[in-house]
């Protein structure tokens, strides 16, 4: 299991490269979440606490593995400024089953989107805003 928390971007290519190679491995699932570039949006800004972040991102990776029985995971997410197109984070399950790694993978992308200690401010033609909570980022959290 990797978890990082970085400033620096990084090659979703190399990441994968070798992940989830075990011989009872037959999924990896991975997805990547960029910065839109909607609304005029020109740079995003995250904020998180050293430490912490990283903590509450392990627990709900060791969740993962436990429940799927997944036999890797991967968890990047960015801190700092970032522009339109750019990655902000990459998760990556591997397991024995399709099904296991594809709901691991959603699993740990709700929670990320909802609960890991990440505070996102949205900078635009009109100045910046804290990016709030949305209703349905928390409801996708009821169905795990």
């Amino acid at each position: 299991m990797r978890i990082r928390v970085q400033a620096e971007a990084f090659d979703m290519g190399a990441e994968l490269d070798g992940f989830g190679t075990g011989g009872d491995v037959g999924a990896v699932v991975s997805f990547t979440g960029r910065v839109r570039g909607t609304s005029g949006l020109t740079a995003m800004e995250i904020e998180h606490y050293p430490g912490m972040t990283e903590a509450a991102i392990a627990k709900y990776a060791d969740e993962a593995r436990d429940r799927w029985h997944l036999a890797d995971v991967l968890v990047i997410h960015r801190f700092g400024t970032l522009a339109p197109g750019d990655p902000i984070m990459m998760v990556a399950t591997a397991a024995r089953h399709r099904t296991a790694a594809f709901e691991a993978a959603e699993f740990l992308m709700d929670w990320l989107k909802s609960r890991a200690p990440f505070w996102k401010k949205e900078i635009g033609p009109d100045g910046a805003d804290w990016v709030a909570q949305k209703d349905e980022d928390e409801a996708a959290l009821d169905r795990w």
